[in-house]
């Protein structure tokens, strides 16, 4: 079974990500006309660009009823910029298709589970620790709300597209933190033979002396903790996969 890239954040505890991750590719919601193959339009109402006319770009994947263009997978690669250090990390075009199928699949069950709304307010105070934790944004002084404007600009954003889109990863979040964290209890059993066969081989390795278990116990069972979620999570999307339809398109072929 191969290892979600979805929510690369479920390992820190700055993450419930990626993810999403994690986080936010755009994704045409709502009914299609897939019999118009590669070309017309649709409705899209992602983050993008709600409520507004698109041209539709080339289908890389078709999820249930949702399309994911190759639009999407760009904008997924240049939101890249504003994660926070330690996801940063590049992946195959094969790998970026299967987060984004992934995320999609998370977000039709949020439409069908309605959570209660992420304010303006919470999207913001996210957005402004973040702005002082990107080093790309230093020479831009994205401390200051202009240079912050420059910095989205040059990833090809602008601030509101990149609001919504930070908002949705957000909703994904907590998603999966209300429906799969709650209720696991890392044991002081697990929490020793990490300690043990993991941690000490590790340091042994480097040549290190390794702190005292004490010290760390927190953050083993973190690790411990986030490892049980991406179980769990890994499981729930390859029974959603198998209770519907996805297909990923190849190029130059047409939808039926």
């Amino acid at each position: 079974m191969r290892e979600r890239t979805l929510l690369p954040l479920l390992l820190t505890a700055a993450m419930l990500c990626g993810l999403a991750e994690a986080q936010q590719g755009t994704v045409v919601q709502g009914a299609r006309n897939q019999g118009q193959g590669t070309g017309g339009t649709s409705t899209n109402a992602s983050a993008a660009g709600i409520g507004t006319r698109v041209a539709l770009d080339r289908v890389v994947a078709v999820v249930n009823e949702d399309l994911i263009l190759e639009s999407d997978l760009d904008a997924e690669t240049r939101m890249v910029a504003f994660q926070p250090l330690g996801e940063q990390t590049l992946v195959s075009r094969e790998e970026l298709i299967e987060r984004l199928i992934d995320r999609t699949l998370i977000l039709q069950q949020l439409r069908m589970q309605p959570q209660t709304a992420i304010t303006d307010a919470e999207v913001d105070a996210e957005l402004k620790v973040l702005r002082k934790n990107i080093p790309e944004c230093v020479p831009y002084d994205c401390v200051t709300d202009a240079g912050w404007e420059k910095f989205v600009a040059a990833q090809g954003f602008t601030v509101a597209e990149l609001r919504e889109r930070w908002r949705q990863r957000m909703e994904v979040l907590r998603f999966v933190e209300a429906r799969f964290r709650m209720g696991i209890r890392i044991s002081q059993a697990e929490t020793d033979a990490y300690y043990t066969t993991t941690l000490i081989p590790a340091y042994s390795v480097e040549k290190a002396t390794p702190p005292a278990e004490a010290a760390i116990a927190d953050r083993i069972q973190e690790v411990l903790l986030q490892q049980q979620v991406n179980k769990l999570l890994d499981d729930w999307l390859t029974s959603l996969r198998a209770q519907g339809s996805v297909r990923i398109v190849k190029p130059g072929e047409e939808l039926p």
